[in-house]
């Protein structure tokens, strides 16, 4: 019997699955200050508070070799889903790993996908997987489908806080004030290059909601599976929710909360969709 395992960063939101062997190389979260690990002991909403009233740089870290190394275990064939490489190193970092496990244990094979996303479009990848897996196919045809699969699939976000992207460089602190002060929400998507889009400046989280709704349309969302991960919103997310299967009868929609990654990027209130298209 083969020995499978599905392995993500823990950009996934995902600790363990039901069916398939699954692990996950901890990203980190940094100031000078504090280090977070991304891992089963995180304390997410202590990161979360400490995070918002830290005026200093912070930065994530992507898993190193050695970590990648550990999350594939003893497996003999590996499905590696990563969070897009447009934002981090973790897609190198796991196809070097890739590469030294095949030369330490010849005959077994790992395939490493760049997501060119995050969070819940990187998990509706890990049920694709497990689903696949679970079919008896082959290692090539499951490297094929899931590959195929990615290119139906898509991301979109509502955000309200930019502090953590202006501490780390990636948008302007005045861009950031200003989106924190005037109650703005900021409503878009994950670029095909795997960059995040902003789309729609919108004032208060009503508007930024039907914003979303505007988009999944505009790109493609009929029917499918749709995936919600959340910053300490649940209600946002359950308004959501039922504003989407009002809109597409017979969609298949889950709930989940952050783990520490999504949470520093998306910060307090916000959203990520991620949803299978036609």
């Amino acid at each position: 019997m083969r020995s499978i395992r599905i392995v993500t960063d823990s950009s996934s939101d995902i600790t363990t699955l039901t069916n398939i062997e699954f692990a996950y190389a901890p990203m980190k979260i940094l100031t000078a200050e504090r280090e977070f690990v991304d891992n089963d002991e995180i304390n997410v909403a202590e990161m979360a508070e400490y995070l918002a009233q830290y005026k200093g740089k912070s930065k994530s870290s992507c898993p190193n070799t050695e970590d990648w190394m550990c999350a594939f275990g003893d497996a003999e064939e590996i499905f590696c889903v990563t969070i897009t490489s447009g934002l981090s190193g973790s897609y190198n970092a796991a196809c070097t790993a890739a590469r030294l496990y095949e030369e330490a244990h010849p005959g077994r094979r790992v395939f490493v996908l760049d997501s060119l996303s995050a969070g819940p479009e990187i998990s509706l990848a890990v049920y694709k997987l497990e689903s696949l897996i679970s079919e008896g196919l082959s290692f090539d045809e499951i490297c094929v489908q899931i590959s195929a699969y990615l290119k139906h699939t898509g991301l979109t976000f509502m955000l309200k806080s930019l502090n953590n992207f202006a501490n780390n460089g990636r948008v302007s602190p005045l861009v950031a004030k200003l989106v924190g002060i005037a109650g703005i929400c900021i409503v878009g998507r994950a670029s095909e290059e795997g960059t995040l889009e902003p789309l729609h400046k919108c004032r208060g989280e009503a508007r930024a909601l039907a914003a979303l709704i505007t988009e999944l349309k505009e790109r493609g969302l009929q029917s499918g599976r749709v995936s919600i991960g959340h910053c300490f919103n649940e209600a946002g997310a359950q308004t959501l929710r039922g504003m989407i299967e009002k809109e597409f009868p017979g969609v298949q929609t889950e709930i989940h909360p952050f783990k520490g990654l999504c949470t520093f990027y998306a910060e307090l209130g916000g959203i990520l969709v991620g949803f299978e298209k036609m």
